[in-house]
């Protein structure tokens, strides 16, 4: 798994266990639905930490328990 995907994965883990949509993470996140939905959709392949941030202080957690996951703790290397 590369880094984007579980990105991806984390958000939308985020937005099941607490019931939200995509379109309501990206208004409470003040970010607009559309980059959101890039990540998502593998658009953006480098989402930039400001965007994953705004996210987690929608979500009202820490960027640290954003990445404090099995998931990212397990991903490989990327450069070689």
């Amino acid at each position: 798994m590369d880094t984007v995907t579980a990105i991806r994965n984390r958000i939308l883990e985020l937005c099941g266990e607490r019931n939200i949509t995509l379109n309501k993470i990206a208004n409470i996140a003040g970010l607009p639905p559309s980059s959101v939905k890039n990540i998502l959709y593998g658009k953006s392949k480098n989402p930039k930490i400001i965007t994953i941030k705004a996210l987690c202080d929608g979500f009202g957690i820490t960027l640290g328990e954003f990445f404090s996951t099995p998931e990212f703790d397990e991903l490989e290397q990327e450069i070689r």
